[in-house]
């Protein structure tokens, strides 16, 4: 039976996808006490990776996009965290959002509500956390955006 954020996602049209496998010589997540500590999601969509560079070739709505992407796989990280049950979930903690930017770029933080939307509007106030936004001059394989989480479960 679908938990309660389950039961949302699917209300919302929304399928997570697999957890990504990590990049290089790093886990996709630290558990650490009742808190799990998500590795760097990339920007990437079901056609592949969202490649870009805020300000030069990809606009604000674009980059948010690729935030809400990146924030996806992060839930998906949990889930596999939790052994499948995003129930365990208490709350989003911090995010830490990359985004790959010309050095005038001066927007990230609305790049990142990307990510910020998705989890309120999928998680409610359990999605509500603190954030960093972040302008890079390059991010791995030349992905829009890249985000890290905390969470806390039980």
């Amino acid at each position: 039976m679908a938990g309660t954020i389950d039961a949302r996602l699917a209300e919302l049209g929304i399928t997570l996808p697999d957890a990504p496998a990590p990049a290089a010589n790093y886990v996709p997540y630290a558990i650490v006490g009742d808190m799990v500590h998500v590795s760097g999601q990339v920007s990437q969509g079901p056609d592949g990776l969202i490649l870009g560079k805020l300000g030069q070739d990809m606009d604000v709505a674009a980059g948010a996009d690729a935030a809400r992407a990146c924030a996806m796989s992060l839930l998906a990280q949990v889930r596999a965290a939790c052994g499948g049950d995003l129930d365990r979930l208490v709350r989003v903690v911090k995010l830490t959002g990359f985004v790959n930017s010309t050095p005038d770029f001066t927007d990230q933080p609305k790049v990142i509500n990307g990510a910020s939307d998705f989890m309120g509007e999928a998680l409610g106030e359990t999605g509500r956390h603190a954030r960093s936004a972040v302008g890079v001059a390059a991010l791995p394989m030349g992905v829009a955006v890249e985000i890290e989480g905390i969470f806390q479960i039980k």
